[in-house]
């Protein structure tokens, strides 16, 4: 009976309609507030890479999609925003990362996690991908070549 309720289970939330980005608002490099929902209430894909500066794969994962990116970004017109889930003790280290990696990303801070807690993200890295405001995939942790399988799926969902 237990096999039986976990495999409707499973079916039923495969057929739940898609979840909603939450709509919270969160800070940039330079301190300006930035809407979520603005950002991903777009018909081209936005993906939101949850990361931190103690988060080796993380760092990986954005390294390998920056040397990619601008060929994404003519190929899908997807947009990367790097969302630093570091806290106020490392948030200090993100820029100097940024600046020294020439990551060409949006940077948002979510120094509290409210937003990792609102997409009950547990491990990093995170990926979100959303369109017209709704989550269309995610995924957790990164292995060298997920960003060619990331990019299949982008293609998948871009115009």
């Amino acid at each position: 009976m237990k096999k039986f309720v976990l495999i409707v289970s499973i079916l039923a939330f495969g057929f739940c309609k898609a979840q909603d980005m939450p709509n919270m608002a969160l800070k940039n490099l330079e301190g300006k507030t930035i809407s979520i929902n603005d950002l991903s209430n777009s018909e081209d894909v936005k993906v939101f890479s949850f990361w931190a500066t103690w988060c080796v794969p993380c760092i990986n994962e954005l390294d390998a999609i920056n040397d990619v990116y601008d060929e994404w970004k003519d190929e899908t017109n997807v947009e990367i925003i790097a969302i630093s889930t570091d806290d106020s003790r490392t948030k200090k280290r993100v820029r100097p990362l940024v600046n020294g990696k020439g990551w060409e990303y949006q940077i948002l801070f979510d120094e509290n996690q409210d937003l990792k807690r609102a997409l009950n993200i547990t491990t990093l890295p995170h990926v979100v991908l959303v369109k017209g405001g709704k989550i269309i995939h995610r995924h957790s942790g990164y292995t060298p070549g997920g960003e060619d399988e990331l990019l299949e799926i982008i293609k998948k969902h871009s115009k």
